[in-house]
């Protein structure tokens, strides 16, 4: 028999009315939480992560603005929107070298750099070497040298050497060498590439 002075059902008695009642208010509550943080959430701003942005960029002399993902790298916005394709896609982890290109005059991996973090900078590529039609010194002394196999890697060459001669005029073949070791060359040429450099330190010093 049920002892009618318990504070609380008994054994097998099921839920109370009281706790039912309880227990639905509870849910009530939680659901009304959750429907109003769902509600700011909605009405939060959002920006989608490939959102164009303009980004203007000064390059080989030329300043051109073009529309970019925030993620677009140098390399890729030169390659695409300005049609510059002397910087290679090699590793695109910043270890070839292939996409070397000069930012205020000193080598930059274009694959490691953002295209908004350009902005800003002197730029020059290995089409801006050119003199009009004619190769600068350092694209000369590699031809005349034949610093270069497949050319694959022969431009990003070309820049490191360019910023390194910039850096320092009359390098010595140690300095060379290090000064280009953040390129590699697949084939092999790496002493007809020192040979190169120096050669075209005696050329822009018109030796």
């Amino acid at each position: 028999m049920r002892n009618p002075r318990r504070s609380g059902p008994s054994p097998g008695a099921g839920v109370s009315r009281r706790g039912f009642l309880t227990s639905m208010g509870t849910g009530a509550i939680g659901a009304a939480g959750l429907a109003g943080q769902s509600a700011e959430a909605a009405s939060a701003p959002t920006v989608a992560g490939d959102e164009s942005v303009r980004v203007t960029l000064r390059v080989n002399g030329s300043t051109r603005t073009v529309s970019v993902e925030p993620r677009t790298t140098l390399l890729e916005a030169l390659r695409g929107p300005l049609g510059l394709t002397g910087a290679k896609p090699g590793c695109e982890r910043g270890e070839c070298g292939a996409c070397t290109v000069l930012m205020d005059g000193k080598p930059r991996y274009g694959c490691m750099t953002l295209a908004l973090e350009a902005q800003g900078a002197d730029i020059v590529t290995v089409e801006g070497l050119m003199q009009g039609e004619e190769l600068g010194a350092v694209q000369k002394a590699f031809v005349e040298h034949d610093a270069f196999q497949c050319g694959f890697c022969t431009c990003g060459q070309v820049v490191a050497a360019e910023g390194l001669l910039r850096q320092k005029p009359r390098p010595s073949t140690e300095e060379i060498r290090e000064g280009l070791s953040g390129n590699l060359c697949r084939c092999g040429a790496y002493a007809h590439i020192v040979k190169a450099t120096e050669r075209a330190a005696a050329l822009r010093e018109g030796r």
